[in-house]
């Protein structure tokens, strides 16, 4: 038989060049204007690090960078211990009654608009009292994150070997010690991954956390929202270079987590 060969075509190179492009230039360009010592955001004045100095003396912007902060790491773990749980529940009670009813409200926020999300979060809140702040966010945050990590853990789930566990099991380990000495290891790749995944996201939200928090507890992209309104100053070129390095960075540490988590899957999948 013959063997064709695929070849990188000029078209293929342009639409390529383009296509990135058209995703990662307004980002590059906002990151070389984070370095400007202009005033002026469109007129170029030179290389300097002015603004990233503004920015770390700007309480304002600091307080709202906390609290993203906290917010991200709370809601991030809630979501990966509740994700974790509920893949479990997914893979290994295949015919329980109400799967699908709860499979369908876990995954209801991928598919569901965030205004959506947002506005009935804080008819909740509203509905219970409940005082708008970090709590809120958080819950908010943990609902919208937790179904991502469910989907990376339940992936994970599915190809390892039960035996493993089952033999634990026979050997004298209850359920509980079975799963925390012998799944637990091999889902934790997964579960990093999950937790990266979902402490972006809640990191870079803006939507829900506009619907759900209060007075005083403004996040990052909120309090960069606000100013933008005003007009674009360079300092919110320089926040938002140090954010889109912090994302990049836990994205290639959840990429590391999820590529290890596909070798061990590998090499504990049955020959």
């Amino acid at each position: 038989m013959a063997r064709h060969t695929r070849r990188f075509s000029p078209f293929n190179a342009i639409s390529l060049a383009l296509g990135l492009a058209f995703l990662y230039l307004p980002i590059v360009i906002l990151m070389v204007y984070s370095f400007n010592a202009s005033r002026l955001v469109t007129v170029w004045g030179g290389w300097s690090l002015r603004w990233y100095a503004e920015f770390f003396h700007d309480r304002a912007m600091l307080d709202a960078a906390w609290m993203s902060l906290r917010v991200a790491v709370a809601s991030a773990t809630a979501a990966t211990v509740l994700g974790t749980l509920a893949a479990i529940a997914l893979s290994r009670g295949e015919s329980f009654r109400g799967r699908t009813l709860f499979s369908g409200m876990l995954y209801a926020p991928l598919v569901m608009p965030e205004v959506i999300t947002g506005l009935s979060l804080l008819l909740l809140f509203v509905a219970t009292a409940a005082e708008r702040g970090f709590w809120t966010v958080t819950i908010a945050h943990t609902t919208l994150t937790m179904c991502f990590v469910a989907v990376v853990v339940q992936s994970r789930l599915r190809g390892i070997d039960r035996s493993l566990e089952e033999a634990a099991m026979d050997l004298g380990c209850a359920p509980a010690h079975a799963f925390v000495a012998v799944t637990l290891p091999l889902i934790l790749p997964a579960v990093i991954a999950g937790w990266l995944l979902a402490f972006t996201l809640s990191l870079d939200d803006l939507v829900i956390a506009s619907f759900t928090t209060g007075p005083g507890s403004a996040t990052l992209p909120i309090r960069i929202y606000s100013e933008v309104r005003l007009g674009v100053k360079p300092e919110i070129n320089a926040i938002c270079t140090l954010v889109v390095a912090a994302v990049a960075v836990v994205i290639v540490a959840a990429s590391l987590a999820s590529k290890l988590s596909s070798r061990e899957g590998e090499s504990a999948a049955p020959l």
